[in-house]
C-alpha cells in the first residue's frame, strides 16, 4: 500500500487535526501505533511539523469523514507521492574518475573510430564539446592525455563498451572482427586430445581381455 511522502509530519497533522483513531493513523501512514501515540503525548524524539494530506493531495476530506464515522474504516490513499525517476542524459562519474575521462575518449578515437561522438559520451558520461575538441587535439590539456581503455579506468563495463562497438559497426557496415590467431592450435589441440582419448581406450580394452604382452624393449633383469 501506498505511504504518505512524509508518514510522521502526515500523522502528526492527521492528530491534531481529526477525529481518526491512532490505528487508522498509523494503518494510513505506515507507522507503529506506538508511534502515533508518541507524537499524540508529544513525547516524540524529535519535535515534527504536521503536513497536510489534504493539500498533498494524497487524502481526501471525504476520506476523512468516513473514517471519522467508522474506526474500522481503512483510508484509501488519492495517489501516491511522486518517484524521483532518472532522467536520460550523461551517465554520473564520480569526481575521483572525472579527470581519467579525456584518457577514455582519446582511446575510443584511437581504437574505435566507428563509434560516433554521441555514443561516446553516453557511455563515458561527456560532452560532444569535449569529445571533438580532443578529437581534433584542441583540447585544453591534450599534451598530457594519455588513451587507456575506458573499461580498465572504470569510466565503463566491458559488456557496455562490446555493445558500442557492435551498434557502430552494424550502423557503418562493418562485421564484426573475427579472431583467428589461435584457430590452428585449437585444432591441433583438438586431435592430440583424440589421439589421448582413443590411446586410453585401447588400453583399457587390451587391460580388459587379459592382454599382458611385454612392451617392446623391456628387458627381465632375472634372464640375464
Amino acid at each position: 500500500m501506498a505511504q504518505p511522502l512524509m508518514p510522521h509530519a502526515t500523522a502528526s497533522w492527521l492528530v491534531d487535526n481529526t477525529a481518526l483513531s491512532f490505528e487508522q493513523i498509523a494503518d494510513f501512514c505506515g507507522l507503529h501505533i506506538l508511534e502515533v501515540q508518541a507524537i499524540a503525548d508529544d513525547t516524540a524524539a524529535t519535535k515534527l511539523t504536521g503536513r497536510d494530506p489534504v493539500r498533498a493531495h494524497e487524502l481526501t476530506i471525504e476520506e476523512i469523514d468516513k473514517g471519522q464515522a467508522d474506526p474500522d474504516y481503512r483510508l484509501q490513499m488519492s495517489k501516491g507521492p511522486e518517484q524521483v525517476r532518472r532522467t536520460k542524459g550523461p551517465r554520473y562519474t564520480p569526481v575521483s574518475k572525472r579527470q581519467d575521462k579525456p584518457d577514455g575518449i582519446a582511446w575510443i578515437i584511437r581504437n574505435h573510430p566507428e563509434i560516433t561522438d554521441g555514443q561516446i559520451g553516453v557511455l563515458i558520461g561527456t560532452t560532444r564539446t569535449t569529445i571533438q575538441a580532443i578529437r581534433e587535439r584542441s583540447h585544453w590539456n591534450i599534451a598530457n592525455i594519455t588513451p587507456k581503455d575506458p573499461v580498465t579506468l572504470g569510466l565503463c563495463s566491458q559488456r557496455e563498451l562490446d555493445a558500442a562497438v557492435i551498434k557502430a559497426g552494424k550502423a557503418a557496415g562493418l562485421e564484426a572482427p573475427v579472431d583467428n590467431r589461435l584457430a590452428g592450435d585449437r585444432e591441433a589441440l583438438i586431435s592430440e586430445l583424440r589421439a589421448e582419448r582413443e590411446q586410453a581406450a585401447r588400453e583399457a580394452e587390451d587391460a580388459a581381455n587379459g592382454d599382458t604382452a611385454t612392451p617392446q624393449g623391456f628387458v627381465d633383469p632375472f634372464q640375464r
